[in-house]
């Protein structure tokens, strides 16, 4: 095929998952509005929860309003348009659209990667520095670090970005994937450039992934034989308390994306289906499951939430009481 050096496609089809039958359209649609309203419903729960408690206003639940606000703004930059595309048929992504929302998927990613660098990093200085601690992490440093994963990243997708939009994209324009992403789209470009722009890629990707799970790695290890130091009462209490919630959402970011990342290098292959299937799921997963894990395994945010309730049923019977007797 030969190939000219200008782009002359003006717009992406998004297939979605490749193979679906039409019988089944209605159907995706709604489950994934039910997955995106669901994501949006429980992350703004989190961070309701976190702004109107003061109890909470700890660097731990400032990383976790971060958090939250990186996973509905994943969900509200990638699931619209999938909805769109089996609710109304609208498979088509003008070329500006489907780079920016390239631009925002991998920024998002990366961010997300880092607030969890910075909170395993929060509970090694906890553990192994406790009377160092509220001098050190403050929810000033946690803010100004936080701010600085948003600006710094965001900074350094834009080159990526910007570095993929220097291949030509000349013939084709379908895209086997629920949204635009990086390989998904330069794959599509023409010229001699596609392997190096790719390549350039996925040592930017490799890095924001391997970099901060690294260090997470290495802090959780540090933190378990901390524990094991302990006594008994006071280990498990530390370990559920301050770690478990952690533990859990690092997992279900981590492990789907290691273990893609190492069944490709090990030579094992998927087919087209099967990959879109799973990268929706760890894109999606960790997101939906996220305020349930911080809601039951999080001390603080459960007694939050149990004052919360007892107070609200305590008005509820007092006014009650006070109709009753003014009858």
């Amino acid at each position: 095929m030969k190939f000219t050096n200008t782009t002359n496609i003006k717009d992406f089809i998004i297939m979605g998952f490749p193979g679906l039958p039409p019988a089944y359209y209605n159907l995706v649609s709604v489950l994934l509005l039910l997955l995106f309203l669901a994501i949006v419903v429980g992350n703004t729960f989190i961070l309701t929860v976190i702004v109107r408690e003061r109890t909470l206003h700890k660097p731990t639940y400032l990383i976790f309003f971060h958090i939250a606000m990186t996973d509905i703004a994943f969900a509200a930059v990638t699931l619209p348009k999938i909805i769109a595309r089996y609710w109304w048929n609208d498979m088509i992504s003008s070329f500006g659209t489907c780079f920016t929302q390239m631009y925002f998927v991998h920024s998002l990613g990366a961010v997300h990667s880092f607030l969890l660098l910075i909170m395993a990093l929060d509970r090694f200085i906890a553990i192994w520095f406790p009377f160092r601690y509220p001098a050190v992490v403050t929810n000033t440093t946690i803010c100004i670090a936080c701010v600085l994963c948003w600006v710094i990243t965001f900074i350094l997708m834009m080159g990526v970005v910007l570095h993929a939009l220097t291949l030509p994209y000349c013939n084709q324009n379908v895209i086997m994937q629920c949204y635009c992403d990086h390989v998904s789209i330069t794959r599509l470009g023409c010229g001699e450039g596609v392997t190096y722009v790719l390549d350039v890629a996925l040592a930017n990707a490799l890095f924001t992934l391997l970099v901060p799970l690294a260090f997470i790695i290495f802090s959780y290890f540090s933190i378990i034989v901390g524990a094991l130091k302990m006594s008994q009462a006071e280990r498990s209490h530390k370990v559920m308390s301050t770690c478990a919630p952690q533990i859990f959402t690092t997992c279900l970011y981590y492990v789907p994306r290691c273990f893609v990342y190492l069944s490709y290098n090990l030579g094992f292959t998927f087919s087209v289906q099967a990959r879109v299937v799973i990268t929706m799921m760890y894109s999606l997963l960790p997101a939906l499951v996220n305020p349930a894990i911080y809601c039951l395994k999080t001390q603080d945010i459960k007694m939050a939430l149990t004052q919360r309730f007892r107070k609200g049923r305590s008005r509820i019977a007092h006014r009650t009481d006070r109709k009753g007797a003014l009858k």
